[in-house]
């Protein structure tokens, strides 16, 4: 699914179409999160193209990106689908690599949720501004200590995930927080299995370095918004407490 606030000048509708057409096993919900410009129309001139493979979700009013991720992620539980999971409007993270995060789950049948991450490796085309790729290393050391789990990028905005009732009760209530969703999922996983015999939540999680990344202009990502996912770590902390086990 993607979540989409005022994004018409960012979609790339041909980017989806010819997507789909290659990849019949991928279906999309697009999640309109309240947009006031034309993000609406053009996600549905996408549904009415191929409505076997495009639905939108129409939020009358904009309630942040966690909740339109968790509201678009309502509807693809509910499907037949053996995977969900949601992506970038923007394709900072290319579409192709879908498949890629797909193979991943059915290789490996101990992960639940595979996280794209943004490492910067020869080969490979990532291209991050140095500044976001190092206060994401400051970032992303914090969320590690904090969770007791060695991830090494939580914020890359593509995850997919089994589509299992255990998968999808870490859905089922709102987020406390909305710039660090990605974190209260780790946390919500990993209290789920505090105690259990499920499989711990370092082998539950699979990061996947992604073959291409970019940054593409117009992300409503702020400075401060850096500053403010401290104060939201502490929530969450507070909220579940622990470290993985």
């Amino acid at each position: 699914m993607l979540p989409c606030f005022n994004e018409a000048a960012r979609l790339d509708p041909s980017a989806f179409r010819s997507f789909v057409a290659s990849e019949p096993s991928v279906d999309f919900v697009l999640v309109n999160d309240g947009s006031t410009d034309a993000t609406l129309s053009c996600l549905r001139e996408l549904e009415r193209g191929a409505p076997a493979r495009f639905a939108v979700l129409d939020l009358p009013r904009n309630v942040g990106k966690a909740e339109a991720v968790r509201a678009g992620l309502g509807v693809a539980f509910k499907s037949t689908a053996d995977y969900v999971g949601y992506w970038d409007a923007d394709l900072a993270t290319p579409l192709d690599e879908i498949p890629r995060f797909a193979e991943v789950l059915a290789r490996l049948p101990e992960v639940e949720i595979v996280f794209g991450a943004r490492v910067q490796l020869l080969g490979r085309s990532v291209q991050r501004s140095p500044v976001r790729h190092y206060l994401g290393r400051v970032f992303a050391t914090a969320v590690s200590h904090v969770l007791g789990l060695p991830i090494y990028d939580t914020q890359c905005g593509a995850k997919l995930m089994r589509r299992t009732p255990r998968m999808a009760a870490l859905f089922e209530e709102p987020f406390s927080v909305n710039w660090t969703f990605d974190v209260e999922i780790l946390a919500r996983l990993i209290h789920s299995r505090r105690g259990s015999a499920l499989t711990p939540p370092v082998e539950a999680v699979y990061e996947l370095p992604l073959e291409s990344w970019r940054d593409v202009a117009g992300s409503k990502v702020r400075a401060v918004d850096f500053f403010v996912a401290f104060f939201e770590i502490a929530r969450i902390w507070s909220r579940y407490g622990g470290r993985a086990e």
